[in-house]
This record gives C-alpha cells, structure tokens and sequence, in this order.
C-alpha cells in the first residue's frame, strides 16, 4: 500500500507527547458535551452538514457568572461541506460560530481527509488548517485573529449487528492542536509545539440510513509553559516554573439525522460523527 504523506505526519503528531522531566500533571472538572447533526447527502456522494455543539462543565452550576444557555457554557453553530475525489481522498471547508455574553469567534477552516484499508480496519487521516476570528463587546482590547493547524488519526472497524440492520462504529481517536504564529513578536509568551490534544473511544450506532448517535469519552490535554509562583505574605517560592499539562475528561454524545437529496436513499459513504 502506498504510503501518504498525512500518514507520515499522523505517527508524528501522535508520538508528540511532551517529555516527563520538569512536567506537572493535573486534573480538571470533567466536562459534559453534546452535538446535534442534520447532514445532507448529496447524490454525488458528497455532504452538507450543519451542526450545533453544547459544552456542559456541571463544577459550575453554583458559579453566577456563567453564560449558561439551555444548560450549556460554551456553544458553537457549524456548517460545513466535504467533497469526495475518490474512495480515498476527500476535502472541503467550515465555518463556525461560537458566541458568548462578552466574546464571539468567527472560524473558517479548511481540510484534507484520507481513509484507507489497514488490515480488518480502516485508518482515516484528517489534516486542517483554520482562522479564529475573535470578537469582543466593547473597546477595553482588540484582540488579534489566531491560526492553528490540526491533525487527527483514528481507527475503525463497522459491525453488522445479525440481521437487524443495526450497525456498530467502534473508534478510536487521536488529535492534536498547533498554534501557528507568523510573526513572533518579544511580547508573544513562549509556547509548547503542540498546545492541545485529544484521545478519544467511541462505539458509534446506526439505526437506519436516517439515524445514527455515538456516545464516546475523551482525555483532552492543554500544554502550558508556567510562571514561578510565590506565597503573597512570605515571598518563597511555592511553584517552580515548568510545563504544565492540564488534563480534562470528557463525556460526549453525537446525534445525527441524514436527509437524502431527491429523498431517495442511496448507498454512500458516511464518516463518523466525529467530523
């Protein structure tokens, strides 16, 4: 099997683990996610997908400040669209929105995807590049539009449950998140090579060609380079500065609906849930 170049860059990402020397490690409130899908399948095997996105962190249900909505104190509305060249390769672009009480982020991305056959399973690689366009209500600062790349690599493997029409997406999941400055400037903080990553399992579930959900569960890990920390009253130093890797679980559900264009179901391909 020819070897991509995503799939090089894929095994980078994922031994990109910071080292243990000089590391803190801690743990923050769990948090509870939920996305709902509406997908579009086009005849030419391609999709539209609009999704809206909820973050629950239920630590701050008694804090008075957060900008709570149905529940959730972070929300994001997406639209994307992915256009497929082969059984292989595909790409397309989104656009998402994420509003709050005092912030708004406008972010565009563009990505390439490639799945292949890797024995019983199949490996998919996603590679993307997006803009995060940040908007604050008032005119205490301007902040500045950030670029990041990401990558992802997963591995899955469909089930036919006898002869219900039932099908098990069991999957698992690896991302991770740079920063991408064009222009450091002395002021701009030192950062880690990767600021964020994601290892995520998951057993997907489709009940019909309409209907799918799969519940999964995250570590999620942000990369941090700290600051000496000292006690206020004494002035001893009660931190050393050091990397700081802060860990959060997360527990998620996806639900899809997928409408057929013409309204007839047609046999196609269908990507996890996880976009």
């Amino acid at each position: 099997m020819k070897k991509p170049l995503l799939l090089a860059l894929s095994f980078g990402t994922l031994l990109a683990f910071p080292v243990a020397a000089q590391t803190r490690r801690e743990v923050a409130n769990y948090q509870l996610w939920a996305t709902l899908q509406a997908e579009m399948a086009l005849k030419n095997g391609d999709y539209l997908l609009l999704e809206l996105h909820g973050e629950h962190i239920p630590a701050y249900n008694n804090y008075v400040g957060t900008d709570r909505f149905l529940g959730f104190d972070q929300r994001a509305v997406a639209l994307s669209y992915e256009h497929f060249w082969s059984d292989h390769w595909s790409g397309g672009g989104a656009l998402q929105y994420q509003p709050s009480s005092d912030i708004k982020v406008l972010t565009p991305e563009l990505l390439l995807r490639h799945r292949s056959q890797l024995g019983p399973l199949t490996f998919g690689q996603r590679l993307s590049a997006y803009r995060a366009f940040p908007f604050v209500k008032g005119n205490y600062y301007t902040p500045t539009p950030q670029n990041y790349v990401s990558l992802r690599a997963d591995l899955e493997k469909v089930f036919p449950v006898g002869s219900s029409g039932v099908l098990l997406r069991p999957r698992l999941s690896y991302e991770g998140v740079m920063h991408v400055r064009i222009q450091k400037t002395q002021a701009d903080a030192d950062e880690r090579t990767i600021q964020y990553t994601s290892l995520r399992a998951e057993v997907g579930c489709r009940v019909g060609n309409h209907f799918d959900f799969t519940p999964w569960f995250a570590y999620t890990t942000a990369y941090y380079f700290t600051l000496p920390q000292y006690n206020p009253i004494s002035g001893t130093p009660t931190a050393d500065p050091g990397r700081l890797n802060l860990v959060t679980p997360v527990i998620g559900l996806d639900a899809r609906f997928t409408l057929f264009a013409g309204k007839t179901v047609f046999e196609r391909r269908q990507l996890p849930t996880q976009h």
